[in-house]
């Protein structure tokens, strides 16, 4: 249940899983058409690829375990290395029992066609519920993807299908190239990525926002948890509050123009007991005269936000807070588009809407299409789990697309069907993950 995995890309593996890719091509199947199956079975064969598989710390603990059970393990035919400790949750009728050809495919037939790159683990603010007030230990420098990198891996997932890329952080726009970097991947719009999105605080946003639209920028998640300048600086530990409102006047403004690319505007903000809960109506009010989508989030569990269920407030209290000043709110699933994370909602006669991200209460990990790359290069394909792996050491290593596709395959078909394998918000919280500024939001 607990075993030391240090990140490492072995020469080893990589010949086995080249010959594995070659041998592919060779058949005249496409590109990264190695079965999960296969690709997994290649991981486990080959002599340390526990090396490979990178969790965030050292340990990884599982549901089980802590629990006191076995550790549960899918059957050899499932296509699942046995050697690397898993937890798996059978939780989905859906499950496959066959292996998938199709790389950004899952053993529960969810393709993945959005990815969420994280630029950077720096911050300019130390909100309560992201890290602890002294801030979080950070990745060393050359760690780090470089901007030649990212824009090999956004190429490269979008040459897999991948249509949607949201740029995190950290805080994205401290990152000293974004302008640049979001050219270059607004490029890819040629290659058949359809949306790049970003999330932010605000803080820089208003400096950059013309560039960044012209580099292909075409929709914005800004962070803002808090309509009062004195709870803004409690909530972030930083002053910032009239930088935040100029950049949500400034996207408001490009959102509302016809000739602008930015087609998507979004508030995230999330809903702590005893620190915002009163201002949920006052947010949605935002919606009657504006044209964004406020969006509220169900408070969720990372190392070093100090989470207690006692802060969670649920999508149920909030909608009946709401109601309590608008009650002709109603529900609109028809504005609902596959695979969304949140639930729209819209008082009638408003401009916007409102949505509510229920990861805790009410998950929606059934239709989950996201993959996540972090700073420091790895592929992360669930919020909430612990397992790792390093394309950073593969692209360091000189890999191939076709290895990369193999191990990338292999990852996304050990994705568990919810919330990590970890059972829901509190097996999350007893777990160990990266804290959420080096996952990226």
């Amino acid at each position: 249940a607990t075993r030391d995995l240090p990140m490492q890309w072995q020469p080893g593996t990589l010949r086995a899983l080249s010959a594995l890719a070659r041998s592919s091509v060779a058949n005249g199947v496409a590109r990264s058409s190695a079965s999960p199956a296969a690709a997994s079975r290649a991981l486990s064969s080959v002599s340390g690829v526990d090396k490979f598989v990178a969790p965030c710390s050292k340990q990884v603990h599982s549901t089980a375990a802590r629990q006191g059970g076995p550790v549960p393990h899918r059957d050899e035919d499932d296509g699942l290395p046995q050697r690397v400790p898993i937890t798996f949750q059978k939780a989905a009728p859906t499950a496959r029992t066959e292996a998938n050809t199709r790389m950004l495919e899952d053993s529960f037939g969810r393709f993945h066609d959005y990815l969420r790159i994280s630029l950077t683990e720096k911050c300019n603010l130390r909100c309560k519920y992201c890290m602890p007030e002294e801030g979080v230990p950070l990745s060393p420098s050359d760690t780090q993807l470089t901007t030649p990198e990212i824009v090999k891996l956004a190429t490269f997932f979008v040459e897999q299908g991948v249509t949607k890329i949201r740029l995190t952080g950290g805080e994205p726009t401290v990152r000293p190239d974004i302008t640049e970097l979001m050219a270059q991947i607004g490029a890819l719009k040629s290659k058949g990525l359809k949306s790049i999105g970003i999330t932010t605080n605000g803080i820089a946003l208003h400096k950059q926002l013309p560039a960044l639209m012209e580099g292909g920028l075409d929709g914005i998640n800004m962070s803002l948890d808090t309509l009062h300048e004195k709870k803004f600086t409690f909530i972030t530990r930083r002053n910032g509050f009239k930088h935040a409102k100029k950049s949500l006047d400034a996207a408001l403004a490009a959102k509302e123009d016809a000739g602008s690319p930015l087609k998507t505007l979004k508030i995230n903000c999330v809903v702590m007991r005893g620190l915002n809960e009163e201002e949920v109506a006052d947010f949605v009010g935002l919606t009657e005269h504006a044209s964004l989508d406020v969006r509220f989030i169900e408070y969720m569990p990372f190392d070093g936000n100090q989470w207690k269920d006692s802060k969670f407030v649920s999508y149920a209290e909030m909608l009946d807070s709401i109601k309590e000043r608008f009650p002709t709110i109603e529900r609109t699933p028809d504005m609902d588009k596959p695979n969304d994370t949140s639930k729209a909602w819209k008082v009638p006669g408003f401009k916007g809407k409102v949505g509510f991200i229920t990861s805790m209460s009410n998950h929606f990990c059934g239709t989950c299409n996201r993959l996540r790359i972090t700073a420091d290069g790895n592929i992360k394909v669930c919020l909430f789990g612990s397992e790792e792996v390093s394309l950073r050491d593969m692209l360091r290593s000189g890999a191939t697309d076709e290895e990369l596709a193999t191990v990338a395959h292999a990852a996304v078909w050990q994705k568990h069907f919810a919330h990590g394998g970890k059972g829901g918000m509190h097996g999350i919280a007893a777990s160990q993950n990266r804290p959420m500024i080096r996952i990226g939001g």
